[in-house]
């Protein structure tokens, strides 16, 4: 591994399950690796969570392992802390890394809804530190293929609608009323869990523009709630020029592996994966010649040792070593622009949060 990679020193926040497959992916060993990351801190909510997930997971590292969150953001030998809390903590836990001089990878979503999403940047840009939603999925290598193929080749000429289905058996009736999946102070329901992928696969398809240059379409967004949160979410995006996008998310089912259809006026891609947030292969489906009826089927996939969430944390390295507060790929504007539409789905679908009334 060249030496000239940058190097970034991360401390984690939380020690469940998306914070273990984050530092498993880090210390992977990758011959195509764009930086190199070293763990130095594990924060949980006792001393002894912390220190059997650094003894699980983090073996050979020199980790420090705390009973609290505010020990990582304070050691001096973290540059950038990873949240990985439940959503209704991101704002918070990301103030208090900010507060501290440190770089920020927040999981997704960013925030409860937009407006909690602009403290945490005003307060990043007042501190002159690197802030990023850890939105993976647009940083695979198959995503950014995809969007070469839609945007620069016009591989199916131009694209009219895109369909995306995220949905889990959540199970949800065999979870206690205080799971971050029923608990609406926590950011329960499906959309923000998983019908946030949806909503990306339709904008990465849709626009070839993120935050401030790309469209804001109109939505039309029913939901069916229980209990007050949402167990299945329908948006779609309407375009002024007739483009659309039917982007969805459930509770109580498992997603087919062909999660996302783009269709296009020369022909259609087909996205498949195990789940939408992590995508295996695409295939690009047109006629072999212009007017012919005999269709071509080009296959992309690509090889992901782990889960893949290195590609994120190698492009946010690459971003604070080149002196960036934002990613171009992830911006602060593509953020906001998705909590807003996020906001206005609960608002016409009816979910809401204790918090949004703050």
């Amino acid at each position: 591994m060249s030496s000239d990679l940058p190097t970034l020193r991360w401390g984690t926040v939380a020690t469940g399950l998306i914070s273990s497959w984050f530092v498993q992916d880090l210390l992977l060993s990758r011959p195509n690796a764009e930086a190199t990351h070293v763990i130095r801190a594990v924060g949980a909510s006792s001393i002894d969570k912390a220190r059997a997930f650094a003894d699980k997971y983090l073996t050979g590292q020199s980790v420090s392992a705390y009973g609290s969150y505010a020990h990582v953001y304070q050691d001096p030998a973290v540059d950038i802390v990873y949240i990985g809390t439940p959503h209704a903590f991101h704002r918070q836990n990301c103030l208090d890394s900010i507060a501290h001089g440190k770089h920020v990878l927040c999981e997704k979503p960013f925030a409860l809804n937009a407006r909690e999403a602009r403290e945490v940047f005003d307060a990043a840009r007042a501190k002159g530190v690197f802030v990023m939603e850890a939105m993976w999925t647009r940083f695979f290598p198959l995503v950014r293929t995809l969007q070469r193929l839609v945007d620069i080749e016009w591989a199916i000429g131009d694209v009219r609608r895109v369909f995306c289905d995220f949905a889990m058996d959540m199970k949800l009736a065999s979870l206690g009323p205080d799971s971050r999946l029923r608990n609406r102070a926590l950011g329960a329901g499906t959309l923000l869990d998983v019908g946030i992928y949806s909503l990306t696969w339709g904008l990465l398809a849709l626009e070839p523009e993120v935050g401030e240059q790309a469209e804001r379409p109109s939505i039309v967004a029913p939901q069916s709630l229980s209990e007050g949160i949402d167990v299945a979410t329908c948006m779609i995006l309407q375009y002024a020029d007739g483009r659309q996008g039917v982007l969805t998310s459930a509770a109580f089912t498992k997603t087919p592996a062909a999660f996302c259809r783009i269709e296009g006026t020369g022909g259609v891609i087909v996205v498949e994966g195990f789940t939408a947030s992590v995508p295996a292969s695409s295939t690009v489906r047109r006629p072999k010649a212009p007017g012919s009826a005999e269709m071509q089927h080009d296959k992309y996939e690509f090889e992901r040792p782990g889960k893949g969430f290195y590609w994120a944390a190698d492009a946010v390295a690459q971003s604070i070593a080149a002196g960036k507060t934002e990613s171009d790929i992830m911006p602060w504007a593509e953020t906001l622009r998705v909590l807003e539409m996020l906001d206005e789905v609960r608002r016409l679908g009816g979910a809401s949060f204790p918090q949004d009334a703050s």
